[in-house]
């Protein structure tokens, strides 16, 4: 795919995915002239860019597809359901275009518009011709070599609007001024017969108008008929285009550039700590000048390095509304064929986070709406009969917590069983009948590869994958996911990312002689542990502030060599714990390298101290699911 065509798919995939956000919303509110407006200009962006690379169904399908909207914005036709669907699947093929596109496919190969996709916009725009009909002649026919785009869409054009030489003066002057400039006039008070003959279809023709028999009288000379017309051009339109303030970089370029800014405040800081060493010994005459000089200017390079990553860091956050904005015609879609009601509202879409975790999270997000919608919601009926509304709602909130982003989605379905996960789980030989287990680690088994609940897989859910993708896909990206849950009242998932993955805020613990780091997001503070713990069940239990929490060894949930561990951090999980540790040795910003090659339970990634030494990194899920690995399958 040559360049040219590289920036073309990337910008209409933009506009497409937005173009289905505007319908959406357009259903909900079918006056908002705002949203007809933006939709139609989505349209013929596309179309425009279609035709310079010579995409003939792409440009056929926003053709009608702009013809339609032309027709509803200017108030030629209402907005009715028929034409949002239209709508709907003509932004579903284009999308599908232009993702062959992208996925490399060759233009020439493109498939062309379907024959039902063209017919059902072409009954929209037909169907929605709101003018009376009268009893003056119809039209005549479009001559057989007229386009089948322009005799769709001229189709409903009234007679009247001709002249009477039986031109449509009016619609070639339409088909030759800039689009948008010129709309086609409302028939002036004349003859009845005349009056009888009119039935205009706004902005539906597309350049060559239908020829007609007319009786009537002769309409005005051309340029006296552009006189009258001609609307009141509205200044903001036509102002002079905004200024380009973004440029596109590839994503393989900037993580290269954030790898070097890394590497540069950890070189930083190895300077600093060096420099710190060298400023106990005492220096005299020109060698005491040279360490002042050598120590600004070591300042001045770590407070540059520090800006330069804070800068990189910035370019790879987005919004998480590009995922989000995704999800509502999923839901609606989904919805219609489970023959259930439901509403998906969407809070926190500015939240930015990092890109990489942005473009992960749409297989996962996908895989739990889906099970929400299948699973959770139950069907109106069973609803009404419950005491709930008819129409289920489910929520997707994202917001910024400290040095993480939260991403809950929630559902006011049937919520979810214990005992019923657990027995299904058993069945399964996923775990032993007698696993003495809470609820909230009955939960987890929705995350175990074949675990599902029903009987017969759908092809909307069943065969027991999704849950262990979205689980894997968030750890992937250091991050932990946590249920809740309430028979009768619904369900929610909650996950916690970092805000960006490369450079994380730690806190530099050690154990059993080993150097590791926690994420500060599950930091609470820090406690001086006793000689003697009380026992609850026999495990060792410490009151912090007034609640009892139980404390675990850093050391034995890692597996290392028991050692004296008196210094207690209170861990900010779900269910919170004291995590007890051999000494705390301060907080770093560190630059995380996953590992790849071998893989350790508890152990994320790794990185250097400002010292040099080699850090281990706790995963984040390790230490929210309270220091204990996932539920394992029954041997």
């Amino acid at each position: 795919m040559d360049d040219m065509l590289k920036e073309f798919v990337v910008e209409a995939m933009d506009l497409a995915v937005n173009v289905e956000e505007n319908l959406l919303r357009l259903e909900r509110d079918p006056e908002n002239k705002e949203t007809l407006n933006a939709v139609f200009r989505a349209f013929h962006t596309i179309k425009g860019g279609a035709g310079f690379m010579s995409l003939g169904a792409l440009v056929s399908a926003c053709h009608l597809t702009e013809n339609l909207f032309d027709a509803l914005r200017t108030g030629a036709a209402p907005v009715t359901p028929i034409a949002i669907e239209a709508a709907l699947m003509a932004s579903g093929f284009v999308a599908d275009q232009l993702t062959e596109l992208n996925n490399g496919g060759a233009a020439e190969d493109l498939p062309a518009m379907p024959a039902e996709l063209e017919k059902i916009l072409t009954d929209a725009i037909e169907g929605k011709a709101s003018a009376p009909k009268a009893a003056a002649k119809p039209a005549a026919p479009v001559p057989a070599a007229a386009p089948a785009v322009a005799a769709a869409s001229a189709a409903p054009a009234a007679a009247g609007a001709n002249g009477a030489d039986g031109l449509d003066w009016e619609g070639m002057y339409i088909a030759v001024v800039p689009e948008g400039t010129y709309t086609r006039s409302a028939p002036a008070p004349a003859a009845a017969a005349s009056a009888a003959g009119q039935a205009v279809s706004e902005g539906v023709a597309a350049g060559v108008a239908a020829l007609a028999e007319v009786h009537g009288e002769a309409a005005p000379a051309p340029a006296a008929a552009a006189v009258r017309a001609r609307p009141e051009r509205d200044d903001k339109a036509h102002a002079q285009p905004a200024k380009e303030e973004s440029i596109r970089i590839d994503a393989v370029k900037l993580d290269a550039l954030l790898e070097v800014a890394g590497e540069s405040v950890q070189a930083a800081n190895q300077a600093a700590v060096l420099l710190e060493r060298l400023q106990q010994f005492k220096f005299e005459g020109q060698a005491a000048s040279l360490m002042s000089a050598l120590t600004e200017t070591l300042e001045r390079a770590s407070r540059y390095s520090s800006e330069l990553q804070r800068a990189t860091l910035a370019t790879r956050m987005q919004p998480v509304g590009r995922l989000f904005q995704k999800f509502p015609r999923l839901v609606r879609e989904l919805a219609k064929d489970l023959g259930k009601e439901v509403e998906l509202t969407i809070e926190g879409a500015e939240t930015e986070v990092d890109r990489v975790v942005v473009d992960s999270l749409y297989d996962p997000l996908v895989h739990m709406l889906r099970n929400a919608l299948d699973h959770g919601v139950e069907s109106p009926d069973v609803r009404v009969a419950a005491g709930k509304p008819a129409k289920a709602y489910i929520s997707l909130k994202a917001w910024q917590e400290a040095n993480s982003v939260m991403i809950v989605l929630q559902d006011d379905g049937k919520g979810m069983d214990p005992v019923g996960l657990r027995k299904k789980a058993a069945e399964k030989g996923l775990i032993s009948p007698s696993a003495n287990m809470t609820d909230d680690e009955s939960y987890q088994l929705v995350f175990l590869p074949g675990f599902s609940t029903k009987e017969v897989a759908s092809s909307v859910s069943g065969r027991g994958v999704g849950m262990d993708v979205v689980k894997t896909a968030v750890e992937k990206n250091r991050g932990a996911i946590h249920i809740e849950s309430a028979l009768g009242k619904g369900t929610k998932f909650a996950i916690r990312l970092p805000i960006e993955l490369s450079i994380v805020p730690t806190m530099l613990v050690s154990t059993s002689g080993a150097l590791l780091a926690l994420p500060m997001a599950v930091v609470q503070r820090v406690v001086e542990l006793p000689e003697e713990f009380m026992e609850v069940g026999g495990a060792p239990v410490l009151k912090d502030q007034g609640r009892p929490l139980p404390v675990r060894t850093l050391a034995g949930a890692l597996g290392y060599a028991p050692v004296s561990e008196r210094v207690g951090i209170v861990v900010n999980a779900p269910q919170p714990y004291i995590l007890a540790v051999e000494a705390v040795d301060g907080t770093a910003d560190l630059v995380i390298k996953p590992m790849t090659a071998i893989a350790v339970e508890g152990i994320t990634g790794t990185a250097r101290s400002a010292e040099g030494d080699l850090v281990l990194v706790v995963g984040l899920s390790f230490l929210m699911d309270g220091c204990r690995g996932s539920v394992r399958m029954a041997a």
